[in-house]
């Protein structure tokens, strides 16, 4: 049986009490001096209904109500895959790792173009051929060449079809969401049993500064009203969205994710969410996004710190990188960004595996250095077990003074195991590497992709169920005119 990542090492913070007694005091400010606004008037009606100050579709919180309302929220809760040996449980020491989300474009070796629901399944492919990810993922990439109206039933079918693993819902609208529901009914036994224990979860976007829009907003009723966890992320780009201080965006971070949770509260009190982070910065000289930064590491570092204070569940992090290939520049900024989401101890990982130019692109070859990057975190970040017997005294005896250990017994025993054994790097001499065929990390990622693709196993699933699906798909496509 597949089991999650456990991070059981001590976490890295950085955070004095003053400095998250300071924070404090700004998200409180920020959140009944200014406001938040919400573009849903049912929203604000809640709001208005539990004696909170409206205007317009501008809410002004009291900062204790909210934190009445966030107390509300679980601190961890568990989710279902259809098959139940990828469950997985969000919270406390667990790491949960999902795909890149979002890109409208691919690439594959030299080669940038518009995504396809062709390149939509295949990432749902690999997403399941690798125990390294233990979500099938959203939005993988944007499938241009299915209708706009009806694509996120494709995409939703695929997911629950090409892949058993838990699977991120559409939030494009309302409707969207009702459709991820009732497909998930299907697929696992009815409202009842999702409700019970959820198995999809959805990224609810804030349009910061300080805005909930109304498409986000109308998602979220929806998956909030069925018990399916949320993550609720406010979208600071340091510059743009936020101020260009680190703590300036921490307390709006606090101030944004707190009202959409106080919100997720009020539609249905102790329904499942997720603190949400997406914090980096501009290019102050072209005003492009950038990722991978030393200030989105510490944004991240912080975020962690201060979900643990709060005592929420939280999401962060990724492989993120501005990189146009999956080049050097790729690799260390990827690094930058997946080494403080393991010291964070992030619970829900997005963009784990693909991301490319700054999200604009799902690269298939990134997606297997990521891969890479994720297997070696994980064996960095499980904790050294330290006994007698690993100190391997027997050896010495055997071995003596001025030999070597390769012939060993203790190494014999354990020569298959004892090290991280890479799938992606190369430690092949020059000649073996030139006869080889001479390839960068790029292109051996690119052959591992298609042996993946060419071992891949569809999951079993029960034909009926299928059918049901598939006559879902039918029906609603017709209804929307597609």
């Amino acid at each position: 049986m597949r089991t999650m990542f456990e991070n059981r090492m001590p976490r890295y913070e950085i955070l004095s009490e003053d400095a998250i007694a300071t924070l404090e005091r700004g998200w409180r400010r920020i959140v009944s001096e200014i406001g938040v606004q919400f573009a849903k008037p049912e929203a604000v009606e809640l709001f208005a209904k539990a004696g909170q100050r409206t205007d317009g579709e501008t809410v002004f919180l009291d900062p204790e109500f909210v934190m009445e309302k966030v107390a509300l929220a679980p601190r961890q809760f568990d989710m279902q895959a259809r098959n139940p040996a990828n469950n997985v449980h969000i919270g406390g020491d667990q790491m949960v790792f999902s795909t890149v989300y979002g890109p409208p474009f691919v690439r594959q070796g030299e080669v940038r173009r518009d995504a396809t629901m062709a390149d939509f399944r295949r990432f749902a492919m690999l997403a399941q051929s690798h125990p390294e990810l233990d979500s099938g993922g959203g939005v993988i990439c944007e499938p241009n060449d299915a209708p706009l109206d009806s694509r996120h039933l494709d995409m939703i079918y695929a997911l629950q079809t090409l892949t058993d693993k838990i699977y991120m819902g559409n939030v494009v609208s309302g409707a969207n969401a009702r459709d991820t529901i009732e497909m998930s009914s299907i697929l696992f036994g009815g409202r009842e049993e999702i409700e019970k224990t959820p198995v999809c979860i959805s990224l609810i976007n804030c349009n910061s500064p300080l805005r909930w829009d109304d498409r986000m907003l109308d998602a979220q009723f929806e998956y909030n009203r069925a018990n399916q966890p949320v993550i609720l992320t406010p979208f600071l780009l340091m510059g743009a969205m936020s101020p260009v201080s680190i703590p300036a965006a921490l307390a709006q971070q606090l101030a944004e994710a707190f009202a959409g949770i106080a919100l997720a509260q009020l539609i249905r009190p102790g329904c499942p969410v997720v603190f949400g982070s997406f914090l980096s910065n501009i290019d102050m000289q072209s005003g492009s996004p950038c990722f991978g930064t030393p200030e989105s590491a510490l944004g991240l570092l912080c975020t962690g710190q201060l979900a643990r204070h709060y005592g929420l569940p939280f999401r962060t992090g990724g492989g993120l990188t501005s990189s146009q290939t999956p080049d050097a520049q790729a690799g260390y900024e990827s690094l930058m960004t997946l080494l403080p989401t393991f010291l964070a101890g992030t619970n829900f990982v997005m963009h784990a595996a693909g991301w490319l130019e700054g999200g604009l692109v799902s690269c298939y070859e990134k997606f297997m250095i990521d891969i890479e990057l994720l297997r070696q975190l994980q064996v960095e970040f499980t904790p050294l077990q330290i006994d007698e017997e690993s100190l391997a005294f027997g050896a010495h005896e055997e071995v003596g003074h001025g030999g070597h250990f390769l012939g060993a017994a203790h190494t014999m025993e354990r020569f298959r195991t004892c090290f991280y054994r890479p799938i992606l790097s190369s430690s092949a001499n020059f000649e073996r590497w030139t006869r080889d065929g001479a390839n960068d990390a790029a292109a051996r990622a690119g052959i591992l992709v298609e042996n993946a693709l060419d071992s891949y196993e569809l999951p079993p699933l029960d034909e009926a169920v299928r059918a049901e699906l598939e006559h879902y798909v039918t029906r609603r496509r017709k209804e929307l005119g597609d």
